[in-house]
């Protein structure tokens, strides 16, 4: 049990930890039509961030020209975000899932990402950032 420090003398018992779980990746040669299209990469984040028990707050997208040009999907979910960064000409994508809390399940969210996506090989993190070690 820990004890944090409240406004004047008051000390607050703390029974619960914060549950934190990131996972970061990087798709290699997925479909370049997927990774092209920024209507069906909002469509991911959100069926991803549903299928992972998230509350999707707000999907803000991005379409970058130019020779490293792509796109990039950000959500904000109350447990935290789901991002998508896909540079085309390079057939690649970024993937970061961070989930706080006991009810979502940030690999299900990865698992349907990898899915519509279809690379042809990826690497992926995995990170604790819970408050106490689990």
């Amino acid at each position: 049990m820990e004890v944090i420090p409240q406004s004047g003398n008051e000390l607050k018992q703390m029974d619960e930890a914060i549950i934190g779980r990131h996972i970061y990746a990087n798709l290699y040669e997925p479909l370049i039509d997927a990774i092209s299209d920024e209507h069906l990469l909002r469509d991911v984040v959100i069926k991803a961030a549903q299928l992972a028990n998230m509350t999707l707050v707000e999907v803000k997208s991005w379409k970058v020209e130019g020779v490293k040009g792509g796109v990039s999907v950000l959500a904000l979910v109350m447990e935290s975000h789901i991002a998508i960064h896909t540079w085309v000409n390079y057939r690649y994508a970024t993937v970061d899932i961070y989930t706080c809390g006991e009810k979502s399940d940030p690999w299900k969210a990865f698992e349907y990402i990898v899915t519509v996506l279809k690379p042809k090989t990826f690497k992926v993190h995995y990170a604790d950032r819970s408050s106490r070690y689990r």
